[in-house]
């Protein structure tokens, strides 16, 4: 997910977060084709490129970095067991009455986009699609408890991104 051509101050932060995500198998791409596919049927015109660039410009935003990386480090240390009880089990087990990952996601990423972008979240953390169903649903033992959250939340806001650039 390396892309020199955008400049921008906290490179560590965005370092940090796409190298997570594409240690679990997730790239731009990837999250671009959700954004395609949520925005292509109110935009016919719309090309996967713009999708891309919206997805990378919401991952250059602060507090999106910012609350990815909370939740990147809660999974991290869920997955290796170093959580105290029982939020251990709640997170590695990503019980479904827990709703921080949500709540996270949602109110710390999507929400930074507005109403499209929370709406469109919502669809995306029900119906589970793409690379987002894949992290839900792995069985490799790994803990995504907030990353499906936090990938299905940039792809809300980058089609937020895009439906207010073309309103």
């Amino acid at each position: 997910m390396n892309d020199p051509e955008f400049k921008f101050p906290d490179k560590a932060s965005y370092k940090f977060v796409t190298n997570y995500f594409s240690a679990k198998g997730v790239e731009a791409e990837d999250i671009a084709a959700i954004t395609f596919n949520i925005q292509r049927h109110y935009l016919p015109d719309l090309k996967p490129e713009e999708a891309k660039a919206a997805v990378i410009a919401v991952l250059h935003k602060r507090e999106v970095l910012s609350n990815a990386m909370v939740g990147i480090v809660l999974d991290q240390l869920a997955a290796k067991k170093q959580l105290p009880e029982p939020l251990q089990s709640i997170i590695a087990n990503d019980s479904g009455v827990f709703g921080v990952d949500e709540l996270l996601a949602e109110g710390g990423i999507s929400g930074i986009y507005g109403k499209i972008a929370t709406t469109n979240f919502g669809y995306l953390d029900k119906e589970k699609r793409g690379i987002i169903k894949k992290l839900d649903t792995a069985t490799d033992g790994s803990v995504n408890t907030f990353l499906d959250d936090i990938i299905a939340a940039v792809a809300a806001a980058a089609g937020a991104k895009i439906a207010h650039a073309h309103a």
